[in-house]
């Protein structure tokens, strides 16, 4: 049975006074884009963001045959592919974990759901650091503890176990 999807909400702004646009979502809304669909042959489907306030704008176009000395002519051979692409993501630090915890439940539901169910932007990867990073509010290794190849002194720290298992 095919799923309906609602169709895209549009960004509500939020201006933090450093010249830039955020788009606002906590527990009652988040913006969404419609649902992503191969154009047909011949066309693209370009989504442009910017500091002035577009959030993925969505417009479309045709490729022209020929531009006549009119510009750059851009030529994409689809029969040959040069790498397997296997998603899109984003990383979970503990600072985005930190973050992401200190939302409302629905907030949390929201967020997650505009990264990754159908109805956002359909990521499929996620990088988790191992052990601290610079986005840490603290520096933590798994395993300090010289020769040990057995690995007798390997822990999980407690923000990884807290806040993204």
């Amino acid at each position: 049975t095919p799923t309906t999807l609602p169709g895209a909400r549009p960004c509500i702004p939020k201006d933090f006074g450093h010249g830039s646009l955020v788009c606002v979502c906590n527990a009652t809304y988040c913006d969404t884009l419609d649902p992503l669909v191969v154009p047909a042959r011949g066309s693209y489907v370009k989504y442009e963001s910017s500091k002035a306030g577009k959030r993925l704008e969505r417009s479309e176009g045709k490729f022209q045959s020929s531009l006549s000395g009119r510009g750059l002519l851009l030529t994409l051979n689809i029969s040959t592919l040069h790498q397997h692409v296997k998603g899109f993501g984003g990383s979970l630090s503990d600072a985005a974990a930190m973050n992401i915890l200190k939302l409302s439940k629905p907030a949390q539901d929201k967020l997650l759901r505009s990264y990754f169910s159908e109805s956002g932007i359909e990521y499929n990867l996620i990088r988790v650091p191992m052990a601290c990073s610079d986005f840490s509010v603290r520096p933590y290794s798994y395993h300090d503890v010289p020769n040990d190849f057995e690995l007798k002194h390997f822990r999980l720290a407690d923000e990884d176990v807290k806040m993204k298992v």
